[in-house]
């Protein structure tokens, strides 16, 4: 019968080190202490689902296990909880009981998706004079400018005695991938700033830099 450490060396993340949800569950899978080996999507266009592990949505990230495959950051990273030896007092998304706790992970979560649509109409040379990109650059830009004005209040909402929390890990993929992809300018985002620079001095972020995979 295997082992845990022989389990845990099985696990595969298919994702990208360029991709913030990736890195979502590369910091997660960092703080869990938790083995695995980084499948890379070499060709983000491709429309072949065995790219990305089997999703039938063409996306990343997924997790396989020798039990199955996870897809989505937040699957994975709950995924990555359950395997791990430490457990510690992670917050999770069904916790937030206050509308800014629930409200700031939706706008994350919507902005992240936001970026990554822009991201991919640039690559597909469509025009940031197009309708719809020009609606999604707003509205990205009303989303960062809500969570700058409600960071403070949603980090204070969360439980004091938590090691790790959702929210937190992705709000600062978000932040830092907006910065890495030059999608949107982050100077002006005082608040946001500061949490970044917080959240940074752990060591699961140095360990899992952005960049893009050779």
């Amino acid at each position: 019968m295997p082992t845990a450490l022989e389990e845990s060396a099985k696990l595969v993340i298919i994702g990208r080190s360029s991709s913030h949800f990736t890195r979502i569950t590369r910091i997660f899978a960092a703080e869990l202490r938790v083995d695995y080996t980084l499948q890379v999507v070499r060709d983000l266009m491709s429309s072949n689902a065995g790219d990305y592990g089997g999703n039938p949505a063409l996306r990343i990230p997924v997790l396989q296990t020798p039990q199955g495959v996870w897809f989505g950051a937040l699957n994975v990273c709950r995924e990555l909880w359950r395997r791990s030896s430490r457990r510690p007092r992670v917050v999770w998304p069904e916790e937030f009981d206050k509308p800014v706790l629930a409200n700031a992970q939706e706008l994350i979560l919507q902005a992240m998706a936001t970026e990554v649509a822009l991201i991919m109409a640039k690559a597909a040379d469509a025009s940031d004079s197009n309708v719809h990109n020009a609606k999604m650059r707003t509205g990205l830009a009303n989303m960062m400018s809500w969570l700058e004005e409600n960071v403070s209040a949603a980090l204070a909402a969360l439980p004091p005695d938590r090691d790790l929390s959702f929210l937190e890990v992705t709000l600062f993929c978000l932040v830092k991938h907006l910065e890495f992809r030059n999608v949107l300018p982050t100077d002006g985002y005082a608040e946001l700033n500061k949490f970044c620079q917080q959240f940074a001095t752990r060591a699961s972020v140095s360990e899992t830099p952005f960049r893009f995979d050779t």
